[in-house]
């Protein structure tokens, strides 16, 4: 199916699915060669990202991996404020996604940089990380920034996967919220078994008539699989980036772009003469 977002007035098509490159402002992301530090990184990250054919940077200032300590709100804001300074600098017209599962983050990076859209995870963090905060705070908040909002499920299993996403894009439209997009969540609330029977079923998403954005890149669901290291998971990474595109999936958010790019390309040549 086609689908299009209203990205602050920039409409991105997902006619050709797109690369989300990953850019995290982070000193503890769980793939350390991912992680931008100083300020010649970032900006190195920015070029780097574009260059190789993403349409989209993802930016993060608080890392969500299993185990971590997450940084405060005031740390995430700090380290977003610095990080999208740069982002700005360098790439004024680049659509920018946000990963963030703060609500008060979310609108400051919309209403102070102009993101053009939210990453939210907050399903799979909130229980450990933030008790306290009710995602359907960040449901409003977004419905009122009129950016795309991106909702992950941390369930299990397909079909709870399908029935929580149906249940969340109910709530969301009711709230007027329009550009949705889902991410099945791979590598959250989820076995490896799990992860590899939702990626066996991903294209049941298409019946929900929204985009669906892939995450895999470099997760333990592959390098736990071969006894292997994160360092050495791009490979397996690209197999299941192609996987996924086969299956549907609009949106890939990697840390190695070019080779993501690469896989649209093959994919998409592929299917131009079934």
């Amino acid at each position: 199916m086609e689908y299009t977002l209203n990205c602050n007035g920039k409409l991105l098509n997902l006619k050709e699915p797109q690369v989300m490159g990953i850019l995290n402002a982070t000193p503890d992301s769980f793939y350390a060669a991912s992680r931008q530090q100083t300020d010649n990184q970032i900006a190195e990250r920015v070029r780097q990202i574009l260059e190789e054919g993403a349409s989209i940077i993802d930016v993060g200032g608080c890392s969500t991996r299993p185990d971590s300590a997450p940084a405060t709100e005031e740390e995430e804001m700090e380290r977003l404020h610095r990080a999208l300074a740069i982002v700005r600098r360098e790439a004024p017209d680049a659509i920018i996604s946000i990963d963030t599962f703060r609500p008060n983050v979310a609108r400051m990076t919309v209403e102070e940089y102009g993101a053009d859209m939210i990453n939210d995870v907050g399903g799979s963090v909130l229980a450990n990380i933030s008790p306290l905060t009710d995602q359907m705070e960040m449901f409003r908040m977004v419905s009122r920034l009129h950016v795309p909002y991106i909702y992950m499920s941390r369930k299990a299993t397909m079909k709870e996967v399908m029935l929580d996403c149906a249940e969340v894009v109910d709530q969301l439209r009711s709230m007027g919220q329009n550009d949705i997009v889902l991410d099945p969540g791979f590598g959250f609330g989820k076995t490896i078994e799990d992860n590899y029977a939702v990626m066996g079923e991903l294209e049941r998403m298409e019946m929900l008539h929204l985009p669906v954005l892939v995450g895999i890149s470099r997760k333990s669901m592959i390098y736990k699989l071969l006894h292997t290291s994160q360092e050495q998971a791009l490979n397996c990474t690209t197999a299941l980036n192609t996987i996924a595109l086969m299956k549907g999936a609009s949106i890939l958010r990697v840390h190695d772009v070019r080779e993501a790019v690469e896989c649209v390309k093959m994919v998409a040549a592929t299917k131009a003469f079934c």
